[in-house]
């Protein structure tokens, strides 16, 4: 088993740049704001002599406060119930704080295994970082910089040492698809997350915008392994005014990127707006397969379902390939068949279509519909070919190909998507015209 670390300590210590440097990655938000990281946030650690599970945490602060600060405590605790150890980060430029001590006391009652990380310590003696910190009781302060990586290779080997390496097996192909929650504030996307999971791994408070990072967490659902990633809710641009947010709407576009199968989700309750359609839009352009999961079903009256179901086709008919689920995240109605179509759409996404069969089907529609004509010419296509997966791409070969108008691209998107079954996935199609041998080269300049 890989060890699990986990970062702990004050706001603002720089506990999410110490994740980054030890995932070498940059998939925590870093801001110079105090309480970014809200949620249990998982990597895989790439600095040291073994592989290991990091955890980044909220700012700890263990004394009771109301709101979502005692929910950032209780995440923080919960990922120290999971830890095999604990990097306690104190700021070197801070010194010693009453907050520190409150912490200290409540990680010696853990029982865990504590490092001591003094942060922010470049451009001091790490002796003279240190030794205040020797009161908190918690062991050997190790002075470190996360920004600037300074003695952090030499904390990993200190730490990791402690666990023996276990032997790992191989997943052979082990490929599993990666769902991506997105939405506006509020819509219920942790609660879904969540109920999915089985337990609150993921902050759940009844207030727009909780989650402001992208949180990737792995589980498993009928046998079927999935990487499930609860995402920042994305606001109109004029809205995004804080520089965290802004970091988490990038972070949002990234883990749509990243994701196989994106699940967008609708409050039933709010209206089909714009905002809707442009986070529709954004998974479209980045092409992946598609969801479209309508919460809180369970509260809407009777009367008010068909006018709903009415605006879903009106405001985001271009995402007719995708099915379209009425859920309750919080009572669990409708979450099987949703995670029965994320899994038919990803098989789609992730399809195989043979050379062979693409031309045969290209050629039955082109037989039911031939393209138009362009004035004299009418283009011809001769055969296709698979371009990639994820979405499919399916590459037309062919004269003239450049008349071919945007109806017929359209009408042979349909027609692949029927006769492949590709329900759940955008469908690229791209048209290659052959070089015509009998146009006349341009005639040389005479010298």
């Amino acid at each position: 088993m890989k060890p699990t670390i986990v970062i702990v300590g004050r706001p603002n210590v720089g506990k999410s740049t110490l994740f980054n440097r030890l995932t070498r990655s940059r998939d925590a938000i870093v801001a110079d704001v105090p309480g970014i990281t809200r949620d249990r946030h998982y990597g895989e650690g790439r600095l040291g002599g073994r592989s290991y599970m990091v955890v980044d945490t909220g700012g700890f602060q263990p004394v009771a406060r109301d709101g979502i600060f005692r929910e950032m405590a209780r995440q923080t605790r919960q990922a120290v119930d999971e830890a095999d150890a604990i990097l306690f980060v104190v700021d070197a430029r801070s010194g010693l704080t009453a907050q520190d001590e409150i912490i200290a006391h409540e990680l010696r009652g853990t029982g865990r295994k504590i490092y001591l990380v003094v942060n922010k310590a470049e451009g001091m003696a790490p002796a003279m970082a240190a030794a205040e910190f020797h009161a908190l009781g918690v062991g050997q302060p190790l002075a470190v910089s996360a920004a600037h990586g300074e003695n952090v290779s030499d904390l990993m080997d200190f730490v990791l040492a402690d666990f023996p390496e276990a032997a790992e097996t191989p997943h052979g192909n082990d490929k599993h698809p990666k769902i991506a929650i997105v939405g506006r504030p509020n819509v219920g996307k942790s609660t879904l997350v969540n109920a999915l999971l089985g337990e609150e791994r993921i902050i759940v408070f009844n207030e727009p915008g909780t989650t402001r990072d992208s949180i990737y967490v792995e589980f498993e659902r009928d046998h079927k392994r999935y990487t499930l990633i609860d995402t920042a809710g994305l606001r109109k641009r004029g809205r995004v005014a804080e520089p965290a947010e802004k970091f988490s709407v990038v972070k949002t576009l990234q883990a749509i990127a990243d994701a196989n199968v994106v699940i967008l989700v609708l409050d039933a309750r709010q209206d089909i707006s714009e905002q809707d359609a442009h986070i529709a839009g954004f998974i479209l352009e980045a092409g992946r397969a598609l969801a479209v999961a309508v919460n809180k079903w369970e509260r809407l009256p009777e009367h008010d379902r068909d006018m709903v179901k009415r605006a879903l086709v009106r405001n985001l008919g271009f995402l007719g390939f995708a099915r379209l689920h009425f859920i309750s995240a919080l009572t669990g109605m409708g979450i099987g068949p949703l995670m029965k179509s994320v899994d038919s759409a990803y098989q789609a996404a992730m399809a195989r279509l043979p050379t062979p069969r693409l031309t045969r089907a290209l050629q039955a529609a082109v037989a039911r519909q031939q393209p138009p004509r362009a004035g004299l010419v009418r283009p011809k296509l001769r055969y296709a070919h698979q371009g990639g997966a994820n979405p499919p791409r399916i590459v037309i070969h062919g004269n003239a190909l450049e008349h071919v108008p945007d109806s017929y691209r359209r009408y042979l998107e349909r027609f692949f998507r029927d006769a492949f079954k590709l329900q759940g996935t955008p469908l690229k199609i791209e048209f290659k015209s052959g070089r015509n041998p009998y146009a006349r080269a341009p005639a040389a300049r005479g010298g």
